[in-house]
This record gives C-alpha cells, sequence and structure tokens, in this order.
C-alpha cells in the first residue's frame, strides 16, 4: 500500500519538479544515504497527559568546516533548525511526521541505501499524522513499535537499543 502510495507521490513530483530539482532531491538522497539517518523514536515525558510521545527525525551530519550544504539543504526544504556540536560536527535537524513524510517521500526514488529505514518511517508517519495519539488503536501502536525496531535494527547507534518489551511498555502495552 505505501509503494503504491509513493509511486503516486512520485508521480506527482514527477509533474511539478524540474530536472534541476530532480538534481537536488538525488543530490540530498545520496546525502542523507551516506551522512543522514532517520529516526523514529519514543521519547519519555515527565510533564502532561501522555506520559511519552513519538518523534520522527531526518538528521544530515556534517564536519563543521563543510556546513554550509547543510544550510543548502534547509533552503531546499525550508524547514530544519541547524546547530553546532562540540565534537566538530553539525547537523540539520528535522521534525515532525508530516513534514519527514513530505521529505522521505521527495527523496524516496533516489535513496539506495536506507531504503528500508525510509518506507518503515513512511508507514509510521502516515500512521501518527493521520490521527491524534489519543485515538490511536492498540494494533496501531503495536504497528509503530514494529517500525521503531526495523529502523533502529538498520541504524548505528552508539547508545544500547530499547527492546520490543521496553517500547511497549512505555506506551503502556504489555507484550
Amino acid at each position: 500500500m505505501v509503494s503504491i502510495m509513493i509511486l503516486e507521490d512520485q508521480k506527482k513530483i514527477d509533474n511539478t519538479v524540474g530536472s534541476r530539482s530532480r538534481i537536488n532531491l538525488a543530490y540530498i538522497a545520496g546525502f542523507l544515504d551516506g551522512d543522514g539517518s532517520v529516526m523514529l523514536q519514543v521519547k519519555k515525558r515527565p510533564d502532561g497527559k501522555n506520559k511519552f510521545r513519538f518523534m520522527a527525525t531526518i538528521c544530515f551530519y556534517q564536519d563543521t568546516r563543510h556546513e554550509r550544504d547543510l544550510y543548502w539543504i534547509r533552503k531546499v526544504f525550508g524547514i530544519g533548525y541547524i546547530s553546532k556540536r562540540n565534537d566538530g560536527m553539525t547537523e540539520l535537524r528535522i521534525n515532525g511526521y508530516s513534514q519527514v513524510e513530505n521529505i522521505i517521500t521527495l527523496l524516496y526514488p533516489f535513496v539506495r541505501f536506507k531504503k528500508s529505514q525510509c518506507k518503515s518511517l513512511l508507514k509510521a508517519c502516515k500512521i501518527l499524522s493521520s490521527t491524534k495519539y489519543k485515538l490511536l488503536k492498540e494494533k496501531q501502536l503495536r504497528k509503530v513499535v514494529k517500525y521503531i525496531l526495523e529502523i533502529q535494527n538498520q541504524n548505528y547507534v552508539t547508545k544500547r537499543k530499547k527492546t520490543e518489551e521496553e517500547l511497549l511498555k512505555i506506551i503502556g502495552l504489555t507484550p
């Protein structure tokens, strides 16, 4: 189903995006494949009604000496924030289900190495952006957890990854 939606979205892109813009999208997708990551996380919240929130993120990393490309990517999409880290790296982060879904849909035809992560992130964003959290069914929440696990299993992370049981406990579901 997602692949059909991606194909439909691609037809819209082909009709509305000029060849120069397609070249830019291909370049940005290559950048994402090499120096970027896609993430779907569960963040604990000490305040508010919900004790957690889901967070969808696209992140591009670059040595601070060469950060100007990150500003260009931000300008192309018109969204995101750039921060300089203490380790000499600069990163561009784009958050939000709809924003991430739109950008991944644009980049998807050009992504090569992170195709499976992007596909899982697209599926999760479609679920999370279509319904308020309170109205999500248990089945939908379990699917989102499945997508988190698929993405994190493909990503390089320095911290220990959360298990399915830990994720389900955080969102109030038991295995």
